[in-house]
């Protein structure tokens, strides 16, 4: 069943992955940039400084759904003993770090000329921070501990704890009176978003997710190349 996890048979696959999802992320992002810079409106309130939400939406959703996929991976990985899915976690988790970072200093950024202030200590915005944390002791648990059964024990607890948050952040406008307005993208009702701006949005969330998987694809190659350099022929 987990002859698939062999690095050889692994390797011949990802390895060459990289250099079409660089040529499928160029053309996205070009077409995005275009649609996002040039063709988007400008919001009646906020003009030109409403274009940020192309770069701010996009990094928040990747950063939300790359640690929902490192805990939903990190279970099945402690569950089933197999340490792939550990090694897949272990390379989403930078990508998902720095986007995380991205949609903080954006969020900040347009939150000046919006709210007239750089930070603010919202609801949303101080979710966002504590799921930065969990990304970086996430992160660090991999750079500190030399036993992999310890490291994979203490990762997964990091992401069953850090997942609670990120309801917290999806449903934070909800719940509480913070600056930031309600969702204006919704998948079960209509969007109060235009759609003037709601394909560009998405056209960038799509480049943003290709890079995302690239830089992933960069990393996964380089763990499997270290197994393959250890001598091991499975994960």
């Amino acid at each position: 069943m987990f002859k698939i996890f062999e690095p050889n048979k692994i390797f011949q696959f990802t390895s060459r992955a990289p250099k079409y999802v660089l040529f499928l992320f160029v053309v996205v992002l070009s077409v995005g940039l275009v649609e996002a810079l040039v063709l988007s409106p400008e919001d009646y309130k906020q003009s030109d400084a409403v274009r940020i939400m192309y770069v701010h939406v996009p990094s928040a959703w990747i950063s939300l759904g790359i640690f929902t996929s490192i805990t939903f991976l990190s279970i099945c990985g402690f569950i089933f003993k197999n340490k792939n899915f550990f090694l897949i976690s272990k390379s989403l988790a930078p990508s998902g770090f720095v986007f995380n970072l991205i949609a903080l200093v954006t969020g900040s950024i347009w939150g000046k000329p919006t709210w007239g202030t750089w930070w603010a200590w919202d609801a949303r915005i101080t979710s966002m921070l504590i799921l930065l944390l969990f990304y970086a002791m996430y992160l660090i648990v991999w750079r500190i501990y030399d036993s992999e059964e310890k490291v994979y024990k203490i990762s997964t607890i990091i992401t069953i704890m850090g997942i609670i948050n990120v309801p917290i952040i999806k449903y934070s406008v909800d719940w509480w009176n913070t600056l930031h307005q309600p969702a204006s993208i919704n998948i079960l009702s209509k969007s109060s978003i235009h759609s003037s701006m709601l394909y560009p949005l998405l056209i960038m969330t799509a480049a943003f997710a290709l890079f995302s998987l690239l830089i992933f694809l960069m990393k996964y190659n380089t763990e499997l190349i270290k197994i393959k350099n250890k001598g091991l022929d499975r994960l």
